[in-house]
């Protein structure tokens, strides 16, 4: 991908935050809403717009323990009290089976999704402004509240799970929660985390201690997707905060030490940064743009080198998932290049170059803290593509600083990768006696179609793989060019293997009879379902097709697979198609890659329609596009969400915000911003 070089101003517009009203008469709606803020450990805040968490993954601090993983809810959330005389009203929502209790939606005007997720609560006279700020360098979260109207007095109630991200907690449960009163608040420890005390405080409202246990809350989306939805939640005690000349009270909950650092100057510096973000793409460009654009930021994190040194990755989706591998190079691009980051695209680079294992980068670093997992046949591949595009990328500053990493560090890392594919590594991948690339048997699932229940895979996709050939092809290629200037002879092998893959790719895929790609061959033959997959040996930066067989396969997947929110997983005239991904978990991994869409789908087919139309397909492609500027109001806000069903409406599934859905929307459109005349 090329990307214009864009100067971004000082000082550029901050972006506007989208404010939604808090109608009471569609409850439903506002719990499916949600909002997320991320920061550079890996540690997030998310919950629903009327702050009535649905998910056991919710909370105001979400800390990373070990980080980007090891998550732990510290801080779920607070409930509020307002009182104005001798009248009590409740600000916070929850729900329990049958009811809400308390239910302070009535009390809410509106949801600002700004820097700070901003809650404006109005009742006789006084309004309430709560402000949830995350800080971006440690685990640690700060709520403020500003005050305004009549004398009143605020109690906030703080409940603190303390317990894995994954998992529930109850009253019950072996480990033992215990707090203390410390002179700022409370402090809150686990017995299973006792490395990881929770401090809560205030300087301006006082602390009193009253333990109290919540018993069965509940999370309406887990039991949705056929989970255990009911916990028991528990609270030190109560802040008390009575305003006097000062209107606004804080509290700040840390995992660890308190942090140091101040309310109003941190928002003002994260303003800043969302908005140079958002204007890395260039200032007059559609606000839906410079939202995804700023939308970027939630999924770059640091990670530790294994000598000791800080690098960087990418975490693949919120609210469960951590830094893959896969998602990792498929999201880079868009994510970081179409930004201008290459410092930072340098940094994901290396910290996988040097987890390199057998030619294989890890598919996913393990959740807490053990060894990588090595068990993807394509993630390494991707490595080689977002190298490519790397190199290609940016202004002649860019790409001089791209020209020496490349030497060292991106080639030699390429090279390591192809040479051990071609030679056999991991799970029977190696090159076959036709230069195409084979990988796994009947019990492993190696793509990215990868669900599995037990020992069955659901997609068994073994042997040779359309998409995996085609990346193959494209490596290969990419070697050829790149080592052209550098060694003649290495360039040479490169460019004949090429030319073998590219005859056999054509040889063993393209379908005659059906018009389309073979998604996959093995010693059982070749199976012609129609899937996406096929759709990379047109987009990607070379094709071993011919533009008649690029342009039939287009089409295919333009009348079978395209929806507005990506592209299906199967054609729905197959008859394992499911319309529908929901209800337990083996229905949901059964539903996954069989009719599902996937929003990330979409970049690779516009880039191929394109290739295939020329400027004339640029008014089509920005019409199928359109779909994602109104659902980046909806679920996860200024986010896209991982996967949504595969018939009508198309129902948004899974994370609600994903990186390689972000960064291949975005990409999509700057492929057509650059295209128009």
């Amino acid at each position: 991908m090329s990307t214009m070089s864009i100067t971004t101003p000082k000082k550029p517009a901050a972006l506007r935050p989208t404010v939604i009203a808090c109608n009471k008469q569609n409850l439903n709606n506002l719990l499916a809403t949600e909002w997320l803020r991320t920061n550079r450990l890996g540690a997030y805040s998310s919950s629903t717009i009327v702050g009535c968490n649905v998910r056991r993954y919710h909370g105001l601090l979400v800390a990373a323990a070990n980080p980007p993983v090891g998550r732990i809810v510290a801080l779920s959330t607070i409930m509020e009290q307002l009182i104005i005389g001798k009248e009590v009203f409740d600000l916070a929502t929850n729900e329990f089976a049958g009811k809400f209790s308390p239910n302070g939606l009535m009390h809410m005007e509106t949801f600002r999704d700004d820097v700070a997720a901003t809650f404006i609560y109005k009742v006789k006279g006084v309004t309430l402004k709560k402000l949830v700020l995350l800080s971006d360098d440690a685990n640690a979260v700060t709520i403020r509240y500003e005050l305004t109207g009549k004398a009143a007095k605020l109690l906030l109630r703080p409940f603190t799970p303390m317990r894995d991200f994954h998992s529930l907690q109850s009253f019950r449960s072996p480990g033992s929660l215990h707090s203390k009163e410390i002179d700022c608040g409370a402090l809150v420890r686990e017995d299973s985390l006792p490395d990881f005390p929770l401090h809560i405080c205030s300087t301006q409202a006082e602390f009193k201690h009253d333990p109290q246990w919540w018993y069965r809350v509940l999370y309406r989306a887990d039991v949705s997707r056929g989970q255990e939805g009911f916990e028991d939640i528990y609270s030190p005690g109560l802040f008390v905060w009575k305003p006097g000349k000062t209107k606004s009270c804080e509290l700040t909950a840390s995992l660890g030490e308190q942090p140091a650092g101040d309310f109003k100057s941190d928002l003002a510096a994260q303003k800043l940064a969302q908005a140079q973000l958002a204007a890395s793409v260039g200032p007059k460009q559609p606000r839906a743009i410079r939202r995804l654009a700023a939308a970027t930021d939630a999924f770059i994190v640091n990670r530790p080198m294994n000598d000791g040194t800080m690098g960087k990755s990418i975490t693949a989706g919120y609210p469960w998932f951590a830094d893959w591998g896969r998602d990792t190079f498929i999201a880079l691009p868009g994510l970081l290049l179409s930004t201008g980051r290459y410092a930072e695209a340098r940094e994901v680079f290396e910290t996988y170059a040097n987890n390199i294992s057998e030619g294989m980068i890890p598919n996913r670093f393990d959740d807490y803290g053990g060894p990588p997992h090595y068990n993807s046949i394509d993630a390494s591949l991707w490595f080689i593509l977002a190298a490519e595009r790397y190199l290609t990328s940016g202004d002649a500053k860019a790409k001089t600083k791209a020209k020496t990493f490349g030497r060292k560090v991106l080639l030699p890392a390429c090279e390591e990768i192809v040479t051990h594919y071609r030679n056999g590594t991991r799970f029977s991948i190696h090159e076959a006696d036709d230069g195409l690339l084979w990988g796994g048997d009947y019990d492993t699932q190696l793509t990215w179609m990868d669900a599995k229940l037990g020992d069955t895979v659901i997609t068994a996709r073994y042997g040779k793989a359309v998409e995996t050939n085609a990346l193959w092809y494209c490596a290969n290629c990419m070697l050829a060019n790149r080592l052209a200037n550098i060694d003649r002879a290495a360039s040479a092998r490169y460019a004949e293997a090429a030319e073998t893959i590219g005859k056999a790719f054509v040889r063993t895929f393209w379908n005659e009879q059906v018009g389309w790609l073979n998604d996959y061959v093995n010693e059982n033959g070749p199976d012609a379902s129609l899937r996406p997959n096929q759709i990379f040996a047109v987009s990607l930066p070379y094709s071993p097709l011919s533009d008649e067989q690029q342009q039939a396969v287009v089409r295919a997947i333009e009348e079978n697979l395209l929806t507005p929110l990506g592209l299906r997983t199967l054609s729905p005239r197959d008859t394992r198609y499911r319309s529908r991904y929901g209800g337990s978990w083996e229905s949901r991994e059964r539903a996954y890659h069989q009719g599902t869409v996937w929003a990330w789908l979409i970049g690779p087919f516009i880039e191929a329609y394109l290739k295939v139309k020329g400027p004339a397909g640029v008014a089509q492609a920005t019409r199928w596009l359109k779909e994602f500027d109104s659902h980046l109001d909806q679920v996860g806000l200024g986010s896209v969400s991982e996967i949504f069903d595969g018939d009508n409406p198309h129902t948004p599934r899974g994370c609600i915000s994903q990186a390689w859905s972000v960064a291949e929307v975005l990409r999509a459109k700057l492929l057509i911003a650059e295209m128009k005349p």
